[in-house]
């Protein structure tokens, strides 16, 4: 699974770079997501407009963390997302349509405090000292997402400005569980775990430079 991540880690920025090269520069944007900085979390974006209504947005977002907390948290995502403004592009408000995939290892919401582990029978495992074997879990797999989006754009001047913005996404996600104190998997299966739900999948503040 690692070189998966790394391989889809770097296909995802050589992709951002050769959209950002193949481009024309007159009004491209180029974008940084303040949130995640000071957590070291990478989100870069280009954006383009296409005529005075419409533009197009190519993203590319990183968590290096194996371990924030002592949680896992870490995954690699681009998402390609186009967006249509009432007023004029890259100005005010607007909504969008995106579409995102991710390869992730990381601790879901409700994985995140550790609970019994129980044998085929349905009893708590006991370990040799005596006590049940108490360890949390975490996933690895891959996640396609489908969704809209909606944010303001704020002009600053003719170079800086802001983007903040939100999208709730449709994901289907393909996906291995393990224990977190020996790696093994919790969930039985041989194969990939499937799953599915509406979820918040993007948002921020991105500080914006334009080219002219």
């Amino acid at each position: 699974m690692k070189y998966k991540i790394k391989f889809f880690s770097k296909i995802s920025f050589i992709f951002l770079f050769l959209v950002f090269m193949k481009i024309e520069a007159q009004k491209v944007e180029l974008k940084a997501n303040t949130v995640f900085l000071p957590l070291a979390m990478i989100n870069l974006a280009v954006e383009k407009p296409l005529n005075k209504k419409f533009s197009i947005q190519a993203e590319g977002f990183i968590s290096p963390w194996k371990s924030f907390h002592g949680k896992n948290l870490q995954f690699y995502m681009g998402t390609l997302e186009g967006r249509y403004y009432f007023d004029e592009v890259m100005k005010k408000w607007y909504v969008g349509a995106y579409g995102s995939i991710t390869a992730f290892n990381i601790q879901k919401w409700n994985y995140l405090r550790a609970s019994p582990v129980y044998d085929s029978s349905g009893n708590p495992e006991i370990l040799p000292d005596g006590n049940i074997r108490i360890t949390e879990r975490y996933q690895k797999g891959l996640a396609f997402i489908f969704g809209i989006s909606g944010g303001y754009h704020f002009v600053i001047n003719e170079k800086l400005g802001l983007d903040i913005y939100a999208g709730i996404g449709a994901t289907q996600s393909i996906y291995k569980g393990y224990l977190k104190d020996n790696n093994e998997r919790y969930d039985g299966a041989n194969g990939w775990n499937k799953s599915g739900e509406i979820i918040p999948t993007r948002g921020g503040l991105m500080l914006t430079y334009k080219f002219q």
